[in-house]
């Protein structure tokens, strides 16, 4: 079963061109609109210059995940995940825990024919991942955890309104089965009983949730988990039986779970929830309503990965969503989107990448 028929479409259309497009606000004068236009236009040719790093192709049309090839990142090569933003540099790193990151959606050309799943060695795709997801979002673990995100046969985003239910299921089922396979070689090869962190954005959520279920709930792995980050996806009441949330910044094998949009707006398809997802706020890591300013958020990385903005933004939950007012940032009076999706790790960079680093701690203190 698919669960929520909308996915933040226009959101996602736009994610791969969400941080160009606000560089490029930065360059614009009289002929704005026009520069606006031909930076979106270009967005498409953006990750073709990184084509040629990604020759491999697969005998038989499936991951091979004793290739790191199948890996969009591994601590065993040097990956976009690995790097870090300049006024971050020259931290200790700890890297005693791993990661499984689960990426988001990348396959969302609204002109594409085939709306199935992706096919594993798109060139141009995986370049796209590895400099979207993988650089701004799977690299908030690098200073803590060894990082390791398996390419997937990922659903395209029209899955997420299809008309015919059973086949939609089928495209997921196909995503989650190459990520059952990627955990299952990871566990047998690189884990060596090493302390785990479960992350995943979008539909790398929606894996996520099930790879908790199959593979922790209730099983020995359990033990082993320090902390899942359930990021851009509801994690339904329904959902927490035998793992539960983080209902502060002390505990331990629970789940954190935040989706991001302006104060006062509320998509109509998230209304129907009815409050009947968790959610924590990632500026003081609790699940109530108390309210936490601007001051509180140590850090965003947006436009330019080596440009950390402070105080961009407040926090405070309502009805099982995060609401903030409009982010602040060089610019931004340009910056309309009221669902901040694309935002939802890159806002909280600096108070995640914190709070990664307390969990294990607590974790190893036991």
């Amino acid at each position: 079963m698919i669960p929520f028929k909308a996915i933040f479409w226009r959101y996602y259309t736009a994610y791969n061109c969400f941080f160009r497009f606000l560089w490029g606000m930065k360059r614009l004068h009289s002929l704005f609109v026009i520069a606006i236009i031909f930076m979106v236009s270009a967005c498409s040719n953006k990750f073709s210059r990184y084509q040629h790093a990604y020759a491999f192709k697969s005998a038989n049309g499936l991951p091979n995940y004793a290739e790191l090839n199948y890996w969009a990142a591994h601590p065993f090569k040097h990956d976009p995940s690995d790097s870090v933003p300049l006024p971050l540099q020259g931290q200790a790193i700890d890297t005693s825990v791993d990661v499984f990151f689960l990426h988001p959606t990348t396959y969302t050309e609204s002109s594409a024919t085939h709306i199935g799943n992706a096919p594993i060695d798109d060139a141009l795709l995986n370049a796209k991942t590895d400099y979207t997801p993988i650089l701004y979002q799977a690299s908030v673990f690098n200073q803590s955890c060894r990082v390791f995100a398996p390419r997937y046969r990922q659903a395209h985003l029209k899955n997420f309104f299809r008309a015919d239910k059973d086949i939609a299921a089928q495209v997921f089922d196909t995503a989650y089965s190459d990520l059952k396979t990627a955990f299952e070689y990871y566990l047998q090869q690189w884990n060596n009983g090493r302390p785990i962190i479960i992350a995943g954005h979008s539909q790398g959520a929606l894996m996520a949730e099930r790879l908790l279920k199959d593979y922790f709930v209730g099983k020995p792995l359990q033990n082993k988990l320090v902390v899942a980050y359930v990021i851009g996806w509801p994690v339904a009441k329904s959902y927490v039986t035998n793992i539960s949330m983080c209902y502060d910044s002390l505990q331990t094998g629970c789940i954190c779970s935040w989706r991001t949009l302006r104060k006062g707006f509320t998509p109509s398809y998230m209304r129907a929830e009815n409050g009947n997802s968790y959610a924590t706020n990632p500026l003081i890591w609790t699940m109530d309503n108390t309210y936490a300013p601007r001051t509180k958020n140590k850090g965003s990385v947006l436009v330019k990965f080596n440009k950390v903005v402070k105080h961009t933004t407040d926090a405070q939950l309502e009805n099982g969503l995060l609401f903030v007012k409009k982010p602040k940032f060089p610019w931004s009076f340009l910056y309309f989107t009221k669902n901040y999706h694309v935002g939802d790790i890159n806002l909280f960079y600096v108070n995640l990448q914190e709070d990664i680093k307390r969990r294990i701690g607590l974790y190893w203190k036991g």
